[in-house]
């Protein structure tokens, strides 16, 4: 490890690639990298974070835009940025909170509405996309571990 750094990571070892890919970052080679490097940094890793994730990532740790972060604050902001990029399991959550009965469906109507009007909006053309991929039933009914499978296909797929 090029400057002994040891960290436990969603229970596996962070590995050098981190740690090499930070340093190549960390120009003043006292450990830490400019926030507004951040992003590269975490694109070079794999991860495909937009700007607003990033600024809201430096904001949770009161880190500005001029500011720098060490190697344990990268750590940190790169597991939950992997966290956020599991979206199997975000979906499920959503689609359960909108699951009000818990039967663990909801009206594809219902979900049309939402992914259409809230948030990162999606066209008509997007949600019959997924909504095909889910394969709603007859009955107008989308089952949330089935949708949510579907929705982690599509994106590892692109």
């Amino acid at each position: 490890m090029l400057l002994g750094f040891v960290c436990v990571c969603s229970l596996e070892l962070v590995s050098g690639t981190e740690e090499e890919c930070f340093c190549l970052y960390d120009r003043q080679r006292k450990g830490k990298i400019e926030a507004q490097d951040l992003i590269t940094v975490m694109r070079c890793l794999g991860s495909n974070p937009t700007p607003s994730e990033v600024q809201r990532h430096l904001l949770s740790h009161n880190i500005g835009r001029s500011g720098e972060l060490d190697f344990s604050t990268f750590l940190s902001i790169m597991h939950q940025q992997l966290l956020q990029e599991a979206p199997e399991k975000e979906i499920l959550d959503a689609m359960r909170m909108a699951d009000k009965e818990q039967k663990g469906f909801i009206l594809a109507s219902e979900l049309r509405a939402k992914l259409t009007g809230l948030g990162e909006k999606l066209s008509d053309q997007e949600v019959d996309e997924l909504l095909k991929e889910a394969g709603v039933g007859l009955d107008g009914l989308v089952h949330c571990e089935q949708f949510a499978k579907a929705v982690a296909r599509c994106c590892a797929k692109r």
